[in-house]
Parts: C-alpha cells; sequence; structure tokens
C-alpha cells in the first residue's frame, strides 16, 4: 500500500511509480469522482477514450467526438459572447 498526504492547498502527489505506470504526465487531467466514501482518480487519456467510444453505438471513433465537443463548445461560446 502506498500513502500520500494531502498539502494545505489540497493537492496530493500521486507516487512516480503509479504515474509511470497510468502513463500520468505534468497536465494530464483526471476525473475525481467520489463514490461509497472513496475517492476515484480517473486519468482522461487518450486510451481512456479510446476505450470509452468503443462503447458507444456504432463506435464512434475519438476525433468525431472530439469534434462534436468543439462545436458544442463553440455554440456556449458565442451564447456567452451574446449575453
Amino acid at each position: 500500500m502506498t500513502t500520500t498526504t494531502v498539502t494545505a492547498k489540497g493537492q496530493v502527489v500521486i507516487p512516480s511509480r503509479i504515474r509511470r505506470h497510468l502513463n500520468i504526465k505534468r497536465g494530464t487531467r483526471l476525473c475525481v469522482v467520489e463514490k461509497n466514501n472513496s475517492i476515484l482518480l480517473q486519468p482522461l487519456t487518450e486510451e481512456y477514450f479510446e476505450k470509452a467510444a468503443g462503447v458507444l453505438k456504432g463506435k464512434t471513433s475519438l476525433r468525431v467526438l472530439l469534434e462534436e465537443r468543439r462545436r458544442e463548445q463553440e455554440i456556449e461560446d458565442r451564447k456567452w459572447r451574446k449575453s
């Protein structure tokens, strides 16, 4: 079992062995999930999105999902600029 400490700013260090194993590098985004009094950190890597895309009907590619997300973000940005 590996332990880490929470800093005054609420930060934690993920041990290097785990970072290497999960290919977590500087700038890697993490999904934080609270479940059953536990905290799950899921790295949002390209591999994660490829696996997630595989469960969608029609096996939509990561490229298509990212393009959809970009278009949705542009629409949201335009709405905010108008208000």
